[in-house]
């Protein structure tokens, strides 16, 4: 006699996708905005070997061209 429930069930699972997607897109923005907005953008780890040490004191001129190449190819005999 009473038929009015007949069906709801699929409109209730419906609302519940609904409703999950869209606090999901919520989520999703938000997260988005404050890593844009805060410049944390997702990079490689910067590898920090020997040669990478060897090469930034070069740079700065902390060490002569000859001695940078004399350690560099120290270096580079060892890993063989």
């Amino acid at each position: 006699m009473w038929h009015m429930g007949d069906g709801w069930g699929w409109w209730m699972i419906f609302g519940w996708a609904w409703m999950v997607a869209f606090w999901g897109l919520i989520v999703w923005a938000v997260v988005t905005l404050v890593t844009r907005l805060s410049g944390d953008q997702r990079r490689p780890p910067e590898r920090s070997g020997p040669l990478q040490i060897l090469e930034e004191r070069y740079a700065r001129g902390e060490i002569s061209y000859e001695e940078f190449e004399e350690r560099r190819r120290h270096l580079l005999e060892d890993r063989s």
